[in-house]
């Protein structure tokens, strides 16, 4: 039996069905597009002159110093923590050095054919190594090999040694003789997280320049930068946030910021960054300074149940409680108040409870929290350790008060 042929309306006209497919198209087409040209912060505020770098102007001076006088080494060792502007230090110098028209503060001229090739990637007298995929002895006698052919254009030929710890001892024998008496147009530049892994026979055929991790009011101010490059909305107390996080670290700031961005939607809630980094409030330990000051052994429990809840262990506690009571410790004279590494409101909370806590107490504080900090792994019962060491600090007024002659 023949089935007879049903007919169908399309839904919408031809001319609708193109309109919906370009829309379509279009928005996967742009989408693709933003994702592409997405650039990390760490990557797009990379600094370009010496100005620019963050928190190491001792370097940077020295460097700038050296241009000027024309006293340049034959090598540099930049050695420090992850993230602090070696490698960055690295790429400008040598983009200075070569530099034809310098200006009058020693920052390159980015005018220049020297610095325009660089800027576009494509200077061929800088070149770059990573001992860490790098390090045989192969790799050094071919960069050796290269060393020997004089540029082509521009004063100097730079080599940029990224974590030189990372070659074989051979490698380095190899490399000893070129790094004592290179040619004239030849430098190095050698960058490493671990100095105390460079043999001696390499440290003193170089110039040493030791990068410092960068203060958290530096890190926090350029946060506040490239949010306001950004357009991002924050809470000071969130940058602050990221900069302690950091450990003095800018690039590990910015993935940070980067992380937080995206979690917030370009708004940095203090509360909101709290729970993206798991990291526990400073009123907390405020509010424990406060009941052990009162004696309140059940309160002070019942907040410590608190926080176990929002699923911190004990070590995090313990080692958060040391930090503050430090914080509380350093501010009760204005001498060491710098030392203190924080929002102005929050450092007016630590003057207001050291002043009302007083010294002697605080050392004593101080005292009973980093024993129970040190102790703290070796305890089979880590709950029972840390409630016991809080009723400790809980009762420390009152045998003060009760034995006032007591250390």
């Amino acid at each position: 039996m023949m089935l007879e042929k049903k007919h169908f309306r399309p839904i919408c006209s031809p001319q609708v069905r193109i309109s919906i497919f370009f829309c379509i198209f279009a928005r996967l087409f742009y989408r693709d597009k933003i994702m592409e040209n997405y650039i990390v912060s760490a990557r797009k505020y990379r600094p370009t002159t010496f100005e620019s770098v963050v928190g190491q102007s001792h370097i940077t001076t020295t460097l700038k110093n050296a241009i000027r006088s024309g006293k340049l080494a034959q090598a540099f060792l930049f050695c420090g923590p992850r993230g602090v502007g070696k490698t960055t230090c690295a790429r400008i110098l040598a983009k200075t050095i070569n530099c034809t028209n310098p200006t009058d503060n020693m920052e390159a001229c980015n005018e220049c054919d020297s610095c325009r090739s660089f800027n576009s990637g494509a200077s061929m007298n800088i070149f770059e190594l990573d001992a860490a995929s790098n390090n045989s002895v192969e790799d050094i006698r071919e960069l050796v090999k290269q060393v020997y052919i004089p540029p082509q254009t521009g004063r100097y030929k730079v080599y940029i040694i990224d974590e030189v710890h990372m070659l074989s001892s051979s490698a380095f024998n190899a490399f000893l003789k070129t790094l004592e008496e290179p040619p004239a147009y030849a430098k190095f530049i050698l960058a490493t997280t671990e100095k105390h892994k460079i043999i001696p026979t390499i440290l003193s055929r170089c110039q040493i320049f030791d990068f410092k991790r960068i203060k958290n009011e530096d890190i926090v101010n350029h946060l506040a930068f490239v949010a306001k490059q950004e357009n991002v909305s924050y809470e000071p107390e969130s940058l602050h946030l990221i900069a302690q996080k950091a450990e003095g670290g800018l690039r590990d700031a910015l993935s940070i910021f980067d992380q937080l961005v995206s979690f917030t939607g370009a708004n940095l809630a203090y509360q909101t960054c709290l729970q993206n980094l798991n990291t526990l409030d400073s009123d907390y330990f405020f509010r424990f300074v406060d009941l052990f000051r009162a004696g309140d052994v059940s309160h002070t429990l019942l907040l410590y149940q608190e926080i176990i809840d929002k699923g911190f262990d004990g070590q995090h506690f313990i080692t958060g409680l040391s930090e503050h009571l430090r914080n509380l410790m350093v501010s009760v004279d204005p001498a060491t108040l710098t030392l203190l590494e924080c929002s102005e409101s929050t450092r007016s909370r630590y003057c207001q409870q050291s002043a009302s806590c007083g010294l002697p107490l605080l050392m004593r504080y101080l005292e009973i929290a980093s024993d129970a900090e040190y102790r703290f792994r070796d305890a089979n019962n880590k709950r029972l350790f840390v409630e016991v060491a809080l009723m400790k600090l809980a009762a420390v007024v009152k045998n003060m008060q009760q034995n006032p002659t007591a250390g």
